[in-house]
């Protein structure tokens, strides 16, 4: 068989496969539209996105991976075979700190997958009004960075708004200094988000010292400014934005820390199920006494219950009282997890789930 046979004879078996990728792909579309009306008819409230059941879907798609795709790659397939799904029987219109080109619009599309509909919004506070007023079905909000901590903005909104927490997405984060000039020694100005000014504190000293900073509410917001103006700004963004506000790449990877890393937390209005590996987000306030906060704690360590995050906010109803912020492992439903929070519950003056949601898959 001439090399040319034996091509061929591939792409035949490769056709063979498609066609039936695509016959298998309308099948899976329309069994989701049977769920939805299984659960119209039924008068179950139709929540067609369930967390939950998209983790538990792909973490058993990567454990049953064989390759030669790496699970990963696999998980993202299906993602996305999940978005066009969901998409064909309800779009999910998804709120998410803007303008376009912004990191928290690639954290919603990892997420979410590309059938969703992403609308930027121009502040954090908007991403939680957007969904508070039901104009989004869920919205995404940067909470931590691996470099620089929390996003107190985002902290702070969760304060008084009544939504709850119903994913998170993790992705690392490369900086990019973008400007119409055409050499990094014209730049005077760089433009960008508190944090990533932050987050590339030391590259800045070394290469610009002499510029001047300009803190934004994003860093598309910057990119998009920067495109408006002369070659003596720049501003520090995503890759995608380059492409977007037709900028110039003058560095790339400018953060300091190789493993920048940037948390994203999914709000909603859904009380999401367990997924078998979870974290539950707590709002609590200690009662002013001595050793109330080793007492809050107490029933967590009795129990075994890890926790992985606790941070502390002003509650902003009095001087010098805080808020905190605990992640635990579990979710709120299990037994052990359910009755130390009982215990907490009542050491606490104020008390709330946050949400209990999986773990980032991707």
């Amino acid at each position: 068989m001439s090399e040319k046979q034996a091509l061929q004879a591939v792409r035949e078996q490769i056709d063979k496969v498609d066609k039936q990728l695509q016959s298998l792909l309308n099948e899976r579309t329309a069994l989701a539209h049977q769920v939805a009306e299984i659960k119209q008819q039924s008068g179950e409230q139709a929540d067609f996105y369930r967390p939950e059941r998209e983790a538990m879907i792909l973490r058993q798609v990567m454990e049953r991976n064989t390759g030669p795709l790496s699970d990963k790659e696999m998980a993202r397939l299906f993602r996305e075979i999940m978005s066009a799904c969901l998409a064909a029987e309800k779009p999910l219109r998804i709120a998410y700190l803007g303008p376009e080109g912004s990191f928290t619009q690639a954290a919603a599309l990892k997420h979410f997958g590309g059938s969703a509909e992403l609308h930027p919004v121009s502040t954090i506070a908007n991403v939680f009004s957007a969904v508070e007023t039901e104009y989004a079905c869920y919205g995404v909000v940067p909470v931590e960075n691996s470099t620089e901590g929390m996003v107190n903005h985002t902290l702070d909104r969760f304060v008084s708004s009544p939504l709850k927490i119903n994913g998170e997405v993790t992705l690392p984060i490369h900086h990019y200094l973008l400007s119409n000039a055409s050499q990094l020694s014209d730049v005077k100005k760089v433009y960008a988000h508190p944090q990533a000014l932050a987050q590339c504190r030391q590259w800045l000293g070394d290469q610009l010292a002499q510029a001047e900073l300009f803190p934004l509410d994003s860093n598309s917001e910057a990119a998009k400014r920067v495109a408006e103006m002369g070659e003596d700004s720049a501003a520090i963004a995503a890759s995608t934005a380059a492409e977007i506000y037709g900028l110039k790449v003058l560095a790339s990877n400018i953060e300091d820390e190789a493993g920048n890393t940037t948390r994203f937390l999914v709000i909603g209005n859904q009380n999401v199920g367990p997924s078998g590996v979870d974290k539950t987000a707590l709002l609590v306030s200690t009662k002013n006494k001595p050793g109330a906060l080793q007492n809050l704690l107490k029933p967590l360590a009795d129990k075994g219950i890890s926790m992985s995050r606790i941070e502390s906010r002003p509650s902003r109803k009095g001087i010098w009282e805080y808020v905190f912020f605990i992640d635990i492992d579990g979710h709120c439903q299990d037994p052990i997890v359910a009755s130390a929070l009982k215990e907490l519950e009542s050491e606490s003056s104020v008390f709330r789930v946050l949400g209990s949601y999986p773990k980032a898959v991707l």
